[in-house]
């Protein structure tokens, strides 16, 4: 066969290859610190419906043990412009495996992405962070933090870490204001539910207390604040509170037929912090900290899903 010789000219646009590690890191913006192994636990509060046990809903509460893999996307992401130009972009993919600290039970896994998006002119937007996760119940989330100051904040010193309610609730149908339940018959497992072993008592009415105790009496220097959200509701996490005919348009969720009838998962609200930790002998470590909710809507009622942990990256 004779030798042929086939010049082959590639735009170096199209080529979509991996720049040197120290280069994409710095396009990652305030995920830069995430690629790697992150290993820690937490707790985990869901309320399930019921109804063949002839409740309506019981209380599911676990104390979690976590490992989350972050791995860079090393070329960059095209997105095809018309109204402007295009816009070119980087981020990580990672995979959670989230199990019970006691039985070691599978509770969770999730695959997804965050991506760092520059700023647009069309629409006019800031730069933002987003969240891509897929749920084996059968849901599909994209959240997005909504305003630059929530996609990445760089605080000196330790996080600011508010309560969060689990309490059920409906919303005020001319403010959106969260309105509290206050009957016995939904309130009264959230009293009498046993805690996990490992989980501080009023955990339940506060989850967040769980992450608040794991970082005490440490000496936290920087945290790196990303919060993202998916049509969040109620002032969740410090969410903007929007009437019900007003969402907060931000990101959204997709479920099966089944979850949508049965348990419909229509809302989400989460903060990381990615924590600098100094050891006494002035060595650091690295420690992420969350929190997110997802709303829940069965019965008429709005129950909080809430999960939070802290993870030290190895």
């Amino acid at each position: 066969m004779a030798n042929v010789n086939v010049n082959l000219v590639v735009n170096p646009q199209l080529l979509r290859a991996a720049a040197p590690q120290d280069t994409v890191l710095k396009h990652l913006g305030a995920l830069s610190e995430l690629p790697g192994t992150w290993v820690g636990s937490g707790f985990n509060l869901i309320s399930l419906p019921d109804k063949h046990e002839n409740k309506i809903f019981r209380l599911k509460l676990n104390a979690t043990q976590e490992t989350l893999n972050f791995t860079e996307i090393g070329a960059p992401i095209p997105n095809r412009g018309s109204a402007q130009d295009d816009i070119a972009f980087l981020g990580v993919h990672y995979f959670q495996l989230v199990s019970d600290a006691v039985t070691h039970a599978a509770l969770h896994l999730e695959p997804g992405m965050w991506l760092n998006l520059p700023s647009t002119t069309a629409p006019a937007e800031p730069p933002t962070v987003v969240r891509l996760a897929t749920i084996p119940h059968g849901d599909a989330l994209l959240a997005q933090s909504d305003l630059v100051l929530e996609g990445k904040t760089a605080v000196m010193g330790p996080p600011k870490i508010d309560p969060v309610d689990s309490t059920p609730f409906t919303l005020n149908q001319t403010t959106g204001a969260r309105q509290n339940e206050t009957s016995p018959v939904y309130l009264q497992p959230f009293t009498q539910t046993p805690l996990p072993p490992g989980i501080p008592v009023g955990s339940i009415a506060n989850p967040n207390l769980v992450i608040s105790n794991a970082i005490r009496g440490q000496n936290i220097t920087n945290t790196v604040v990303i919060r993202v959200n998916a049509t969040p509701i109620g002032g969740i996490n410090g969410t903007p509170i929007a009437p019900p005919n007003r969402p907060n348009n931000v990101g959204g969720i997709v479920n099966i037929p089944f979850v949508n009838v049965n348990a419909n998962a229509n809302s989400f609200s989460a903060i990381f912090w990615i924590e600098t930790v100094n050891n006494p002998d002035n060595t650091q470590f690295l420690q992420l900290q969350y929190t997110q909710t997802t709303i829940l809507d069965f019965d008429g009622i709005k129950w909080p899903h809430i999960s939070v942990a802290t993870l030290v990256k190895q």
